[in-house]
């Protein structure tokens, strides 16, 4: 794979975001139809939407800067990703059992990584007509407008989105917060934090790279802190792109909350 020796960021996040669009577009198209369904691994649903708008970014993408690597949770893995400072993330659909399911909240979800972090991300939820947008150090947007996690470091009548089983043990020991119903859409549910529509959200086990590299960005640009129950931050395109349990909020609740796991030893149970 070549080295690029200079990215343009601004270029670069333009034309995701044009691909993501389009990409959006062509699964809004297939969205309601009766498409061929299976499942990958044990349970994971995959459909023919997954696929042909996995192609589509694809091409748009590699078309943006030769050289950088890929990572789709619907394309082959490729090792060569491993040495290249910068990579493409994708999930085409985030959400796929409610895009099945012909539920509302799902999302194509992109971002550009170069050294394990996301410089530019974009995540769209076509149904509901939501564009988000964040490049490094620019802030975070959706449909154009300024977005901002809430403040402020209490926990208590928080909203909290997450795993019902685990929240529902937070709240044996916590102050008194609402649990909001199930977004499908990991990559949205964080996006939801970045946006200040809740405050604070928990990803169970086992969530992925593609999953989470534009939530990342969107999340940090709006003020908040996405990590995993320790504390440190996210690294993207490792051998094993896989994490465990992370938490979103606002950068002082976020702090609060991590404080109240690490008492009540939740995040190693």
């Amino acid at each position: 794979m070549p080295a690029i020796e200079a990215l343009d960021t601004a270029r670069a996040a333009a034309g995701l975001a044009a691909g993501v669009r389009e990409a959006g577009a062509l699964a809004l198209s297939m969205f309601g139809m009766p498409l061929k369904n299976w499942t990958k691994g044990a349970s994971s649903p995959v459909c023919e939407a997954d696929i042909a708008v996995d192609t589509l970014l694809r091409e748009k993408l590699s078309g943006i800067e030769a050289g950088i690597g890929w990572l789709s949770e619907e394309s082959a893995d490729d090792p060569a990703r491993l040495t290249s400072r910068l990579v493409w993330i994708v999930d085409p659909i985030d959400g796929t059992r409610g895009y099945i399911a012909g539920l509302p909240d799902w999302a194509v979800s992109a971002a550009l990584v170069e050294n394990g972090r996301p410089i530019a991300a974009c995540l769209f939820a076509p149904v509901t007509d939501e564009f988000f947008m964040a490049v490094a150090g620019k802030g975070a947007t959706r449909n154009g407008e300024a977005i901002a996690a809430t403040p402020g470091a209490e926990l208590a009548d928080m909203q909290v989105a997450g795993p019902r089983n685990f929240l529902e043990r937070v709240a044996a020991i916590a102050p008194p917060f609402t649990i909001m119903p199930r977004v499908h859409s990991l990559a949205l549910r964080l996006a939801r934090v970045a946006q200040g529509t809740i405050d604070a959200a928990i990803a169970g086990g086992n969530s992925h790279d593609w999953d989470l590299a534009a939530a990342d960005l969107l999340v940090h640009e709006a003020g908040g802190a996405l990590t995993p129950f320790g504390g440190e931050p996210l690294a993207f395109n490792r051998a094993v792109p896989r994490h465990g349990m992370l938490v979103a909020a606002g950068r002082d609740r976020h702090t609060a909350l991590m404080q109240l796991l690490k008492d009540t030893r939740l995040a190693a149970s």
